[in-house]
């Protein structure tokens, strides 16, 4: 009789229990693309959730923040620029993610990147009206259903509009 393999819960996972924050746990399979790990999806859904990206950008008066925004939806720079109250904002270097963010390209997580930094994060509008979203646990292939809401206040995150549907 072989055990079922219990998946570790990842410190995003833990976090969330010490805040009494309710989540499910869901997992990707995932490949390795070049030298990052990507999930093995071609949907921005699971399950009717909308899957969120967690992108680390620089600010150039704030420095660090985070932008989450659905898989299918890209990033409108000059919308978060204005929102976060900076004249631009860009990605931070791949180079430079793990030193910044604390985890690796695939594994960046809003309640990872409050917990070791609170740097400013912002949710994409759409987020407000959702029942629950998908996000990184902070490890490749570890995922969360989760409230929004929930999420937002336990990240001290704000709602704008910054995700369009053609990038800039």
């Amino acid at each position: 009789m072989s055990k079922k393999k219990k998946v570790q819960k990842t410190l995003v996972e833990k976090i969330l229990d010490k805040e009494k924050v309710s989540y499910e746990p869901i997992t990707f399979e995932t490949e390795a693309d070049g030298d990052t790990q990507e999930l093995v999806t071609d949907q921005s859904t699971r399950d009717g959730y909308k899957i969120y990206k967690t992108l680390v950008l620089t600010g150039n008066k704030t420095g660090p923040l985070v932008g989450m925004l659905p898989l299918d939806k890209h990033l409108s720079y000059k919308k978060l620029a204005k929102i976060s109250g900076n004249k631009k904002v860009g990605m931070v270097p791949l180079k430079d993610l793990v030193k910044t963010s604390g985890f690796e390209h695939g594994a960046n997580s809003p309640v990872g990147i409050h917990s070791l930094h609170n740097y400013p994060i912002y949710f994409a509008d759409e987020a407000d009206h959702s029942e629950k979203i998908i996000v990184s646990a902070g490890k490749i292939g570890q995922s969360i259903l989760v409230e929004p809401h929930e999420l937002a206040k336990a990240v001290n995150a704000s709602f704008g509009d910054f995700a369009v549907d053609n990038p800039e």
